[in-house]
């Protein structure tokens, strides 16, 4: 249709939601679906958080608020970041939008000139290289290796560096793989960037606080203060709060490139609900305890899933350290065919045939940019994790 413009046709919409609007329909039409598409943890917002976003409503703060955030909201990211990753911001370094998505998008927006290039770590989040060509920028993905533990090596980041190259956008622990650099790993990268002071780095660091087995987090801007003049270092709510609907992100990072942010946001969406912000002040400021505990029944459940996938004919699955997806290859499964006659050609084929036969919803590896394999994410019950990889694990056994 020549009425929607080019840019738009350069992207895709994002897999992951579309995997998920597929399990819903199949849902209300009857079928019997175990979504595992959507990087969603099923545990409950706290109730101190609910609480302090029911307070703003009868205090009646549901009007505008500053475009980036309210004072009291970048007070508390400024604290958590000195608190928990030893990092020195000002309110002024600060930026609230309303989720994870505009922070991304703003600061390409805000920084990105045609012909710029993003190095991107494949696989990545969806969303990673499509924000990139909607900001008119050229996004150059590289490819991990699954015996690297699917992490970037310091030789692959020195080669893909050009005079072209403006940001590496980063994301530990990972979403799709779940893994996560030590900080050596990060340190081996780090020193690398400083070697080439025009590149800014962008790091994701949604998924802070869901990692495994003694895994210490570390982020670029802590592990080397070289960076840290173009450093945005992004985090949000969503995870660890579990407060994916309350639509909060956040980044600090040089006031020179906030204040373009704000820009960007002040004609786009303007302030993050002002509701959602005052509960935010609260996840910050108040009670952490219940994230170990969490963490806890994420790690069983991740040993669950490892274990169960494993056993499956055809399916490689490696541990990961931290977040809430595994990332298990599906080659042995390739070229094979269900009992439907129905040839496994890809990975998408897999993760489509899985779904009809079995009820079974996953993410293709296509989608996160690395082939062959597929994303799940056990941010679910135990009970329901179980009964798909014991699907899955069948479906595999029905392939000849």
């Amino acid at each position: 249709m020549g009425f929607i413009s080019d840019q738009l046709g350069r992207i895709q919409p994002s897999a992951t939601i579309a995997v998920s609007t597929k399990a819903s329909e199949l849902k209300a039409a009857g079928r019997d679906v175990i979504g595992l598409g959507a990087g969603e943890p099923d545990f409950d917002t706290p109730d101190n958080i609910k609480q302090a976003g029911i307070d703003a409503i009868n205090r009646g703060d549901t009007k505008y608020t500053a475009v980036d955030g309210i004072p009291e909201l970048k007070r508390a990211i400024c604290a958590k970041f000195r608190r928990e990753n030893g990092l020195e911001y000002t309110p002024a370094q600060a930026f609230v939008a309303p989720g994870g998505k505009p922070i991304l998008y703003n600061a390409m927006v805000a920084s990105l000139n045609p012909g710029d290039e993003v190095i991107i770590p494949a696989p990545f989040w969806v969303s990673y290289p499509d924000i990139v060509l909607l900001a008119g920028g050229t996004p150059v993905c590289i490819d991990t290796k699954v015996e690297n533990n699917f992490k970037l090596s310091a030789e692959d980041l020195e080669a893909a560096i050009t005079d072209k190259t403006k940001w590496f956008m980063f994301n530990s622990p990972s979403n799709p793989t779940g893994a996560a650099y030590t900080r050596d790993e990060l340190k081996a990268l780090t020193d690398v960037l400083l070697r080439h002071p025009h590149v800014w780095v962008l790091t994701d660091d949604m998924y802070e606080h869901l990692t495994y087995d003694d895994f210490e987090f570390t982020t670029p801007a802590q592990v080397e203060p070289g960076l840290y003049d173009r450093t945005l270092t992004m985090n949000g709510v969503s995870k660890a709060y579990a407060m994916t609907g309350w639509r909060i992100g956040y980044c600090c990072g040089p006031v020179e490139l906030i204040n373009a942010m704000r820009k960007v946001q002040s004609q786009t969406t303007s302030n993050p609900t002002s509701i959602s912000q005052w509960a935010a002040v609260e996840a910050l400021d108040g009670t952490q305890d219940f994230i170990p505990e969490r963490a806890a029944i994420f790690k069983q459940r991740r040993d669950l899933v490892v274990s169960m996938l494993n056993q499956a004919t055809g399916i490689e699955c490696p541990t990961p350290e931290g977040a809430f997806y595994v990332y298990p290859s599906c080659k042995g499964c390739l070229g094979k065919t269900t009992p439907g006659g129905k040839k496994l050609e890809n990975d998408e084929d897999f993760v489509t045939a899985l779904l009809e036969d079995e009820g079974v919803a996953v993410v293709h590896g296509a989608a996160f940019g690395l082939s062959p394999f597929f994303r799940i994410s056990y941010a679910t019950s135990t009970e329901a994790l179980e009964e798909a990889c014991m699907r899955v694990q069948r479906f595999c056994s029905s392939l000849r």
